[in-house]
């Protein structure tokens, strides 16, 4: 039996207490927010002690686990502050919003003997899982073009819910929150990134970062990619969805949370093939099912000592083409990884201007 407690008790808790009640061998002993009204409303139905201060919990309950579940901006300084005290830290996307920040609580974590695990639930949904292994069995040949877009919607009463929400300190806009998913299983899926060219506008939303981006890539295999993300649809979620092209395969996975295969044609086909529709998943919103094998895989991690997929370096990956894409919107200029980020507006106080 692990335990486990939560820092931060906002939309994203809902999903992993639900997640963490499936799970027989985790157990919830704390949750923690600095909103005494939230913290103690979810402390009441959850029946554990709450804390409004992060270490303060972890000294008094000890957990195994620890998921860092606050806004987006201060994911690392919560990480780094509680890595000494616990054997393993579970952070929520994205990891951090600066380059700096995250290799430090990469740092940190691997001082202390700390396990760091980045959730990164799409990577596990049973379409994705089979389409990242014909693509590990080489099954596309050379790789073509590989195309993400997220068209989804969120009204400015989500951005409204709290004040660090579409703020470019503690939160980003569409890539960094909402493609962050998407543009992780891209290059997971398609390899390392060579370079980006994107734009970003700000179209319905009142907020300072933006709500619609698009984005070109350069792997370096030599295939190309497209970003194309919007929270600015409406009036409802359209889609989330993936599309992988190669000289001997396409392969579209679709649905609002690349939950649904809709093209699956291989120039070779296998017998598994046949099954591909039974993995369809029909997720009652954009979270997907993918938190409870994400959390059942930090277990068997842990219990078999093997590495996981989603470990701090990986989930850094993602995070460097997302300030790639920044970086390039704001000059203008064709961005090639790796550098050093000059005008990415993420983690830093920023005056408004017209994106």
């Amino acid at each position: 039996m692990k335990t486990i407690a939560l820092v931060g008790c906002g939309r994203i808790s809902e999903r992993h207490l639900k997640v963490i009640e499936q799970i027989p061998n985790l157990k919830l002993v704390a949750v923690c927010d600095v909103q005494v009204d939230r913290v103690n409303k979810v402390s009441t139905e959850w029946k554990v002690p709450a804390f409004t201060d992060a270490l303060t919990m972890v000294k008094a309950t000890k957990p195994d686990i620890v998921s860092i579940l606050t806004d987006s901006g201060s994911h690392p300084e919560v990480g780094i502050e509680l890595a000494p005290h616990v054997p393993v830290v579970v952070v929520e996307k994205p990891m951090s919003l600066t380059l700096e920040k995250a290799d430090q609580l990469i740092e940190t974590c691997e001082r202390c003997g700390t396990k760091l695990f980045v959730v990164k639930q799409n990577r596990f949904n049973p379409p994705i899982q089979a389409l990242k292994k014909a693509v590990d069995a080489g099954r596309f040949g050379k790789m073509v073009l590989g195309t993400v877009r997220i068209r989804w919607a969120r009204h400015q009463a989500y951005y409204d819910q709290d004040p660090w929400r579409g703020t470019w300190k503690s939160d980003g806009g569409v890539f960094t929150n909402q493609a962050s998913h998407h543009i992780d299983l891209l290059q997971w899926l398609m390899g390392p990134v060579e370079s980006v060219k994107s734009y970003v506008a700000t179209r319905l939303a009142a907020i300072e970062a933006e709500d619609t981006g698009v984005a070109v890539l350069k792997f370096h295999s030599g295939a190309l990619g497209v970003v194309e993300a919007t929270t600015a649809t409406r009036p409802k979620d359209l889609e989330g969805s993936i599309s992988i092209l190669g000289e001997k395969a396409s392969v579209v996975i679709g649905g609002f949370s690349v939950n649904r295969p809709v093209t699956w044609n291989f120039q070779e086909s296998e017998p598994a093939d046949e099954e591909i529709n039974k993995l369809i998943t029909d997720p009652p919103n954009v979270y997907g099912f993918g938190h409870l094998p994400f959390y059942l895989d930090v277990l068997d991690c842990l219990e078999s000592g093997r590495n996981s997929m989603l470990a701090g370096l990986e989930g850094r990956k993602s995070l460097e083409i997302i300030n790639a894409l920044y970086e390039s919107a704001f000059t203008g200029r064709e961005v090639f990884l790796h550098y050093v980020p000059q005008s990415v507006p993420l983690g830093r106080d920023f005056e408004r201007k017209s994106l």
